[in-house]
Parts: C-alpha cells; sequence; structure tokens
C-alpha cells in the first residue's frame, strides 16, 4: 500500500496494518495468556466481594448512673463529638443504666485504619466534655469490619454420656492456638461452655457465728494473692533472687486462706475461709448454653431428635487472604490434631467453610464461562465458518485473560459478582471480533486487493463504528461504579470488569484478530472472489425480507400513514409493559433471597428470663426444625448470639448477650440434593415456629443470609418526637399496625417490657453512725446478689484467666431476705468495732425498671422492625409490605394531639413540633440503589449521546441511534412476567447495559446508511439495505449477547440481569432492525430528496456492500 492509501485509513485500520505482519504480536498475545493464567493462580477467592465496611463500638461506663444520667452526661455529648469526624454515615447509641454504646458506622470505602485513628484521636483530644469528677470511666473502642466475619466454624460434640461442656471447652481452648498459627487466620474465637472459676459460695449462717464479712473476705483475698521482688541476697559470690508472698495456685490455696480470728486470749484461732464458706474448683454457675441436635436413628430403627453438649470454634481471615486456601489449611490443621489433642470420640461438625463455598462457586462460573465462551464460538462456527470461529475463540480467550489480570490489578477478589460480570460480558467482549471478523469474511468476497492490503481495509471500514459503539457501552456502564452505599463495592466489578474488557476486546480485534485472519484465512483469501452459493442465498433472502417488511414505511407520502402505525404500536406496547409493575404481574424487590445452605432462627424472650428458660424454648424450637426433611443438624445457643454472618455484623448481633436471648443455627442439605430452596424451606418452617414462640412469650425472625446489603431488618419503621415516653406510645400503636398486616411477621419494637427494678434505698444516717460507707453497703450487696471476681489464680497452666468469685449459692442469690442476713463491719464514735446485718442499713424498694434509650444521628429513636412471610401466591418484597402497612399507620392517635408526619428519605428536620415515622430498612436501600443507578443511567444517556455527536456532527442523527433504548422495556419487564422473577437490582444493572448493546446496533445501521448516502446512494434502498446487510453481524452480536446471559439465568441473584439481557436484547434487536432504519428514513428523506449528488460518483453494487 502506497502512502496515499496508508493515509486515507483510520486509526483502525493503521492499527490492524501495524501489526498485521509483525513478529510481535503473536508474543503479545502468549503474555496476555499467561496474565490471565498468572490472575487465576494469585487472585484470592471468595463468595461476596470484599466491602470495606468500617464500623466501631465505644463503650463508656458510669457505674450506678441511671439510664437518664448517662443518656444526659455522656451519650448525647458523646454523640455531639464522635459527630465531628469526616466520614461517617451513621452514629447510633443504646443507652443502658451505667452505659452508654456508641456505634460508629463510616461510609463505604472509608479506609479502615485511617477511619479508626481519626476516632480515637477525635476522642482523646475531647476527653474534657465529661468533668473528672463525675465518675464516668475511659472509653473503649472495639472496631468491627467485614473481617470479623468468620469463614469456618467447627462444632465440637461427643456422644457420650458423661461428655460436658466443661471438658469440651477445654479441648476448645487446647486447639485454639494450633489453628491460629494457621497462615491467613485472624480471630480465634470459641463459643459456649462454662467459665472455669474458684468459687468461693457463702453461708450467712457460718459467716455470722464466726463474725466474719464479706468485706472480710474481700479484703483478706486481695491482700494475700500478692507476691513482690523484696532483693536478693549475695552468697557464695552468687545474687539470690528474693520474693516475698505467693499468689493462690489452686483452690486449696483459697480455702487455707485466713480471713479472721476468732475467740480472745490464749485461746485465739484463726477462721479459714473454709470455715464460712465453701470453695470449689470447676466450672462456673452456667450463664450460657451450647449444644448440637441432630436426628440419630436408633437401634430399634426409629429416628429421634437427640441433643449433645457442644462447643463452637469460629474463625477469621486477615484481610486479603485467600478465603478458601485459609479453610483448606484450617482443616488439614483439624485432621492433624484428631486422636492426640482432640480425642477420638469427639465429633466435629463442619457448620460453616465459606473458603468451600467460595472455591465451589469460582469453579462453577469458571465452567459456566468456558461454556459460554464455547457457546459463542460454535455460534461464529455455524454462521460465519470454522476458521472465523477459532479467531474469535482465541480472541474471547485472549480478552477474558487480560481482563482477569486487569481485575486482579484493580483489586478484586475472585468472586461471585466479579466472575458474573465476565459471564455476562462475553457476549459484549465477542462483539468487536465479530464485527471484524464477519467484514473480512464478508469484504474478501469482492475485495481483490491483496490480503496485507483487503484485511487493514475491512477492518477500517467498521473500525469507526466499533470504536464508538465499544465507547457507548462502556458510557453506559461506567456510571455504576459510582453508586453509593452497600450497594455500590457489592456490584462495582459488573462496570468496571466490563469496561476494562470492553477496551481490551477491541484492542485484540485491532491488533490480534487481523494476525490470525490473515493466517487462518489465507485459503479463503486464495480461493475464488465470488461469494458462496450459501452466502449469496442469506444475502438475496434477507434483502427480499426487508424489502417487504420496510417498503411500506419507506414511501415518502404514501408511507406516512404506516409511518404512524408503527409509532403508535412501539408506544403503546412500551406502556403496556411498564403497566406491568402497578398490575403486580412484576414485582419491584432490591434482591431474591439465595440458595444458601444455613437459615438462622433468632429468638428474644422477654427481658429479665432465665438462661435455662430461653434454652427450654430453644429446644422446643430446635426439636421443630430438626422435622424438616432437609435440615442435617442445628446448632443452639442460649445466652448468648452464634457466629455472625455479614447480617449479623450490620445488625450487631456479636452485643446479643443475656438470659433471654437465643439464636438457632440450621444446617441444610447441600442445594444441589434437595429441591427447595433456602428460602422456601425457611419460610415453610416459620408458621410453626411462630406457634410456638407465640406460646411462651418469645419473639423470633428467620433470618437468612442476605443476597446483598444487609440491613436492621426488612421493614423498619423509626418513631421521632418531642417526649420519649410519648414515642415508645405511639410505637406500640405502630407495633399493632404492623400485626394487624396480614403477612407481616417476625414484628418487634426498641421497647423493652422489663420487669421492676427493686432499690435498696441506703439509710445514710444510720450508716454513718456504723461508721460504715455508703460505698462499702452497694459493694457488698452486689458481691452477694451477682457475684464477684475478687482476684485470679495463678496456677501457671490456664489460658484463660481463672478468677476467685465470691458470691452466694445460686439458690440464695435469688432470695432477698437471705442477702439481707449478710452483715457489716461497723465501729462507734469510740472505736469498738461490731458487726451491722445490711438488713438494718438499707430497706428495698419496688420501682418501675429504667428504659433503654435509643438514639441515631443525634435524635432519640424507637424501632419497630417486622419482615414479609411470602409464600405461594404472595409476594416476600418488603416494598409491597411497608405500603400495606399504610393504611394502619393512617389511623394512629398521636399522643398530645401533635400532627404525624410519615418520611421517606431522610429523618424530619424538626421533632419538636411533630411526630415523625421514618421508614428504613430494605426500602432505605432500594431507594438509594435505584436512585444513584438511576442517575448512572441518565449519565451514561448523556455520554453517549456527546460520543454519537462527536461522530456523526449532528444533534438529531444520536437521537434517532438511542431512540431504541426505550425499546428493552418491551422485552424486560414482559420477560420477568413471563417467567415469574422480581424485577431487581441486577434487573436494572441489566437494562443500562442494553442501553450500550443496543445503541452498538443503531450505530452500525446509521452509519452504514451514511456511507451509502455519501456513495450517492438513494435513501430508501441505502435504508433497507443497511438493515439487510448489517443483519447478520448485529443478530450474530446480540445471540452471543443472549448466549452469555444465558448461562447466569440459573443464579437467583443475577436471574434479573439474565432475564434483562436475554429479552431485552431479542426484542429490542427485531424492532432496532425496523424502527431505526424506518426512523432515519422518516427524519432526514426530505432533506435527502433536495440534496444533490456531485457528478461521477461511482455507486458500488448493493451485494458488495460498504
Amino acid at each position: 500500500m502506497n502512502p496515499a492509501d496508508n493515509a486515507a485509513l483510520g486509526v483502525s485500520g493503521r492499527i490492524a496494518r501495524a501489526f498485521l505482519t509483525s513478529q510481535i504480536t503473536p508474543l503479545l498475545a502468549l503474555v496476555a495468556l499467561l496474565m490471565g493464567v498468572f490472575a487465576l493462580l494469585v487472585t484470592p477467592k471468595e463468595e461476596e466481594p470484599q466491602i470495606n465496611v468500617t464500623m466501631a463500638n465505644v463503650f463508656i461506663p458510669f457505674a450506678g448512673a441511671t439510664s437518664e444520667d448517662v443518656h444526659n452526661l455522656v451519650t448525647v455529648p458523646a454523640e455531639q463529638v464522635v459527630s465531628q469526624i469526616t466520614g461517617i454515615e451513621h452514629v447510633y447509641s443504646v443507652t443502658r443504666p451505667g452505659l452508654a454504646v456508641l456505634t460508629v458506622q463510616y461510609k463505604v470505602g472509608q479506609d479502615r485504619i485511617a477511619a479508626l485513628v481519626r476516632l480515637y484521636d477525635t476522642l482523646s483530644a475531647n476527653r474534657d466534655w465529661v468533668p473528672a469528677h463525675l465518675g464516668v470511666g475511659e472509653f473503649i473502642v472495639k472496631p468491627k469490619g467485614i473481617d470479623d466475619v468468620p469463614i469456618v466454624s467447627l462444632t465440637m460434640y461427643s456422644k457420650r454420656p458423661d461428655a460436658t461442656a466443661e471438658s469440651l471447652a477445654k479441648i476448645a481452648h487446647a486447639i485454639e492456638i494450633e489453628l491460629k498459627r494457621v497462615p491467613g487466620t485472624r480471630e480465634v474465637t470459641t463459643y459456649g461452655g462454662p467459665d472455669q472459676v474458684v468459687r468461693v459460695t457463702l453461708d450467712p449462717e457460718r459467716l455470722a457465728a464466726h463474725r466474719i464479712t464479706v468485706t472480710d473476705i474481700e479484703r483478706a483475698l486481695r491482700a494475700t494473692n500478692a507476691s513482690a521482688p523484696a532483693g536478693s541476697l549475695t552468697s557464695g559470690n552468687r545474687a539470690i533472687e528474693v520474693r516475698t508472698g505467693e499468689f493462690f495456685a489452686d483452690a486449696r490455696d483459697v480455702a487455707q486462706l485466713v480471713v479472721g480470728v476468732r475467740g480472745e486470749g490464749t485461746d485465739r484461732r484463726p477462721v479459714y475461709l473454709s470455715d464460712v464458706a465453701r470453695v470449689t474448683d470447676g466450672a462456673d454457675v452456667p450463664t450460657r448454653f451450647v449444644w448440637h441436635g441432630e436426628n440419630v436413628k436408633a437401634a430399634d430403627g426409629t429416628v429421634r431428635y437427640t441433643e449433645f453438649p457442644a462447643v463452637t470454634i469460629a474463625v477469621s481471615k486477615k484481610p486479603g487472604e485467600n478465603a478458601s486456601t485459609v479453610a483448606d489449611a484450617l482443616m488439614a490443621r483439624v485432621d492433624e490434631l484428631r486422636g492426640t489433642v482432640i480425642p477420638d470420640d469427639v465429633q466435629i461438625a463442619l457448620t460453616r467453610n465459606y473458603g468451600d463455598t467460595a472455591r465451589d462457586k469460582a469453579n462453577k462460573l469458571i465452567q459456566k464461562l468456558i461454556f459460554a465462551t464455547l457457546s459463542v464460538v460454535a455460534l461464529v462456527w455455524a454462521t460465519l465458518g470454522r476458521r472465523e470461529a477459532v479467531i474469535v475463540g482465541v480472541a474471547v480467550v485472549l480478552t477474558l485473560a487480560t481482563t482477569l489480570f486487569a481485575s486482579w490489578a484493580w483489586g478484586f477478589t475472585l468472586n461471585r459478582v466479579s466472575l458474573f460480570a465476565l459471564i455476562f460480558s462475553i457476549g459484549i467482549l465477542v462483539d468487536d471480533a465479530i464485527v471484524v471478523v464477519e467484514n473480512i469474511h464478508r469484504r474478501s468476497a469482492f475485495d481483490h486487493a491483496a490480503p496485507t492490503e483487503m484485511i487493514p481495509r475491512a477492518v477500517d471500514e467498521v473500525g469507526g463504528p466499533t470504536i464508538l459503539a465499544t465507547l457507548t457501552v462502556i458510557a453506559a456502564l461506567l456510571p455504576m461504579a459510582f453508586v453509593t452505599g452497600l450497594m455500590g463495592p457489592y456490584m462495582a466489578p459488573i462496570p468496571i470488569n466490563s469496561s476494562m474488557g470492553m477496551l481490551l476486546s477491541l484492542a485484540i480485534a485491532f491488533v490480534v484478530t487481523p494476525w490470525l485472519a490473515l493466517r487462518l484465512l489465507h485459503r479463503h483469501f486464495a480461493g475464488a472472489h465470488a461469494a458462496p452459493a450459501s452466502a449469496d442465498k442469506l444475502s438475496q433472502r434477507l434483502a427480499e425480507f426487508f424489502t417487504k417488511a420496510m417498503t411500506p414505511f419507506l414511501r415518502a407520502e404514501a408511507g406516512r400513514a404506516n409511518r404512524r402505525k408503527l409509532w403508535i404500536g412501539v408506544f403503546v406496547a412500551i406502556a403496556l409493559s411498564v403497566a406491568l409493575v402497578p398490575a403486580k404481574l412484576v414485582v419491584m424487590k432490591m434482591l431474591p433471597f439465595d440458595n444458601k445452605s444455613e437459615f438462622q432462627v433468632v429468638v428474644d424472650m422477654p427481658t429479665g428470663t432465665a438462661v435455662e428458660r430461653t434454652a427450654g424454648v430453644l429446644r422446643e424450637l430446635a426439636a421443630e426444625v430438626a422435622k424438616v426433611p432437609e435440615v442435617t443438624s442445628v446448632q443452639a445457643y442460649a445466652g448468648l448470639a452464634a457466629p455472625i454472618n455479614f447480617n449479623g455484623l450490620v445488625r450487631q448481633y456479636y452485643l446479643r448477650t443475656g438470659g433471654e436471648v437465643g439464636d438457632l443455627q440450621v444446617n441444610l442439605v447441600d442445594k444441589h440434593a434437595r429441591d427447595r430452596k433456602s428460602h422456601d424451606i425457611a419460610q415453610g418452617v416459620l408458621p410453626a415456629l411462630q406457634a410456638i414462640a407465640k406460646r411462651h412469650g418469645a419473639d423470633i425472625k428467620v433470618v437468612e443470609v442476605p443476597p446483598g446489603p444487609p440491613v436492621l431488618s426488612p421493614i423498619v419503621a423509626e418513631i421521632y418526637g418531642p417526649d420519649y415516653d410519648a414515642q415508645i406510645k405511639l410505637a406500640k400503636q405502630v407495633r399493632a399496625a404492623f400485626e394487624a398486616t396480614p403477612d407481616i411477621v417476625a414484628i418487634d419494637d426498641s421497647t423493652l417490657d422489663a420487669a421492676s427494678r427493686v432499690v435498696l434505698r441506703v439509710d445514710a444516717a444510720k450508716a454513718a453512725l456504723y461508721g460504715i460507707p455508703v460505698a462499702e453497703v452497694a459493694r457488698a450487696a452486689r458481691l452477694a446478689l451477682a457475684g464477684e471476681d475478687i482476684t485470679p489464680l495463678h496456677d501457671g497452666s490456664s489460658k484463660y484467666a481463672v478468677p476467685v468469685r465470691v458470691a452466694l449459692a445460686p439458690e440464695a442469690m435469688g432470695n432477698l431476705d437471705t442477702v439481707l442476713k449478710l452483715r457489716l463491719r461497723g465501729q462507734d464514735a469510740s472505736g469498738r468495732g461490731y458487726e451491722v446485718a445490711l438488713a438494718e442499713l438499707v430497706r428495698p424498694l419496688t420501682l418501675p425498671a429504667e428504659r433503654v434509650i435509643y438514639r441515631k444521628d443525634l435524635q432519640p429513636v424507637v424501632y419497630v422492625v417486622g419482615d414479609v412471610a411470602g409464600g405461594p401466591g404472595k409476594t416476600d418484597s418488603p416494598l409491597y409490605g411497608m405500603f400495606a402497612l399504610r393504611e394502619g399507620i393512617a389511623k394512629l392517635a398521636t399522643p398530645g394531639g401533635l400532627p404525624f408526619q410519615e418520611h421517606w428519605i431522610a429523618q424530619p428536620s424538626d421533632r419538636f413540633t411533630a411526630f415523625g415515622l421514618k421508614w428504613d430498612g430494605e426500602w432505605q436501600v432500594t431507594y438509594e440503589t435505584f436512585r444513584d443507578m438511576g442517575i448512572a443511567y441518565a449519565v451514561g444517556l448523556i455520554l453517549i449521546y456527546l460520543l454519537v455527536v462527536a461522530q456523526f456532527r449532528s444533534y438529531l442523527t444520536p437521537l434517532i441511534i438511542m431512540a431504541p433504548i426505550p425499546l428493552t422495556i418491551i422485552g424486560v419487564l414482559p420477560g420477568h412476567a413471563l417467567l415469574g422473577s422480581q424485577f431487581t437490582a441486577t434487573s436494572m444493572i441489566g437494562m443500562i447495559a442494553l442501553a450500550g448493546i443496543i445503541v452498538r446496533n443503531s450505530i452500525l445501521l446509521v452509519d452504514f446508511i451514511h456511507q451509502r448516502l455519501g456513495e450517492c446512494g438513494d435513501l430508501q434502498q441505502a435504508t433497507i439495505d443497511a438493515a439487510s446487510v448489517r443483519a447478520k453481524p448485529i443478530v450474530l452480536t446480540a445471540v452471543a449477547a443472549m448466549l452469555g446471559a444465558l448461562f447466569i439465568l440459573d443464579d437467583p441473584i443475577f436471574n434479573g440481569l439474565a432475564i434483562s439481557l436475554l429479552f431485552g436484547i431479542f426484542v429490542s434487536t427485531a424492532l432496532t432492525l425496523i424502527v431505526i432504519p424506518v426512523l432515519y428514513y422518516a427524519a432526514t428523506w426530505r432533506q435527502e430528496a433536495e440534496r444533490a449528488c456531485a457528478p461521477g460518483t461511482e455507486v458500488q453494487p448493493t451485494h458488495q456492500g460498504a
């Protein structure tokens, strides 16, 4: 090619010419392939994307203060201090008597270390907001993040009749350090098992007989359990260390402690602790229970649900570590410990293995990726030929390899979203290669030039519209990367990986594809330059079809009525499609439930319930759950929370402690071995569980692993107002409205129906007369009622400190009369000492229980939460449940007659003039996600318009090119209705992607018409030729994209994305081939009729096309 010809080529043609015969081209392809292999090997595998969610709990103790005092003096000032910090999304607080807990939630994406440093610095720099004399304790900051969620949970149990939680806990503590040695592990925690203590059980009668008081015992324990260096002795030129005192080494040392002296004169003798109390070493009084339940086949063949004491070890991983690698190493270490640290009779149930699920998910998706690629290659083979299919296949493999490397370099892990992004992109990534190969294939039939000259011209012919089409798809997708909230980083791999893949596929289509075409299609080039008979016949049929279909719309004046009917038909189809949403034939939901192998039952008993009663309710619930055929085992946690997942992290289940709380961890058989999905199983067992809970006065929630960003509850009503008592009253009415609304379940609120409290009012005057400080009275009462850890044991072998705990017998701790018999030592003015019973110094008063005060973003709030049951013929979308609640909410009677306002987006700005209800939960995430996606959609359309304006230098032509975007609705919404699927956030992603995909087809059509008109072709014939000639590459790329979507159709989360692509591409492509050429004709026929063509211009035959 001479310099003039080279200058006539565009950018794409010059790139193709530069690499067509270059020796570096195959080396670049090899490097690209190796980059992909490297990325597959080193990219960490996880089930879900890593979302940088930084949270921190700030605990501020204020011993002895009422909740009102803590609220006013600690919580409110602390919130004002913390809210100064940049990057904070929300500040929550819970105020209890004696304690304020602030939860600082940072915006998604904030650097964890920097965020925590800012929090510490701000709190430390503002310590002066608490007066030094107030008695407020030091704050404690406990950060939480996604890496605090355990990836592996091991439940240890034994079927031996004499097995106890205590013995299992000892084994668990022994293997904790062994598991911690596994590279990549972060935190190893044991759930369950009683504390190991030396318990000093006081006997009030013996104490009184020996004239020993509780304070005597406390002082003796603290003073005696001491040892300190006293210096050294020098003997024989050697220094010998001297220490004074010894620590308690075991329970015998504690029992032999001298706590007083009895008798007078020569009859005085020591009183040992064993004389006035029972000293035991072992498990403490249980405050929590953990057990493993499963169906066991008895000797007679019957199957019975059986429970075994258990403990659970949960292990989390360090940031950036490969979950599957760490999990495999943990399981290998456990196997090594069997028979040594782990006895043979101890069984281990693997109740969580996110590494295994991550690997399985990754392997399955990589398999789908391969199948999708092979399907696209088979499509090209069937339509263009074997060699063309090889070229396209190589282009796809290289594109995927480089995209995987780019994804790793960007910082993404290999997770379900990033892999789905690649599968979804297959059909888009292959478009460039298909268009280039198809045009080389087509042009070779009539271009008699040498292949080294013809190929660059063929690439250049479609290079301009291909570049523009690629940029339009990127313009449609990339704005989604700026979606805020939890959903933004969750879905970020889709726009970023797809956009990087598009750019890389464009480069490969211009660099590698021509090089391969020159070498693989040489026989085709060397053959006759006439189109094969089959190709001629196909082209002829397409031309005949489009001539017959489009001619009635293309006659200038005569076709106007037909064009009007076409526009009306399109508008009616769009309107009918949109009407499916208000008709509830298409249900809107944030994300559908995934099919997991577990779910959780969260139980809340009335405040103050004994842990034994909670355990009894859990046993009944577990037995009911075990009746479900798909359930393999159940782990129950009474008095503590189960190991958290991402849902529990955001809902702060890790703070759930106390006798009234409990969890059931329900494990299911593998999803491939059952017909029902986990959501259907959970919803199926819910009515039976609710009946049991109602009988015991418990609140239960069936909590499933969230398919996306978790929330406090699917439906959340936040009640604001001028007075907290009034807010509570209004919240009770709101809860009643929840309970009266059909299908609303898992109803709960933040108002605690606590029992009344007993206040021991100290007679300060009498205490002063006896010489007993009020603080000593309070300490003695606390020691008697709750027990107190006085000093630790130093046995030299325990991993965890063993406290010496002084308390009354468990049965006596609940008896106030026994407590009041305890005696304190006082003295009169003359210094004579004597014992005074606690009953003489205090007067018991029964008062209402103190309330717990919740706040959110500097305002007091009361929460009412619920969920939607769903079921056959019903929707499980919380949005519809929320709208159903509004009828009951409208009937609320506000305290004091103040106005009542509903708020959908933000908190009420003025809580003093009206009561407010702010809807939160899934609605808030849905609103923010669809708002941001809508903005991204609009930005994408604007960018597409600007790109097309720059290419065609027209303001009208881009509007014509973008006209098919609304046509996608005709496919997307009816497609969801036809398959009975919900329209979700992933469906919206599909619609956004469709904007770029469909515009690319329009660009190919309009660009072809422009080329023909530039050659002085007839407008009507150019319009028909555009559809007939470009139909093949457009349909090919459309089917390729549909094939990619087909492989994600069975995924519960990305089902909506697949439906949007499948039906949207199918309908819009079919309509685009007719509507866009006709629309272009209708918009330009008058101008074209007046345009004069330059004389002597040569027009190519129709079958040769440009």
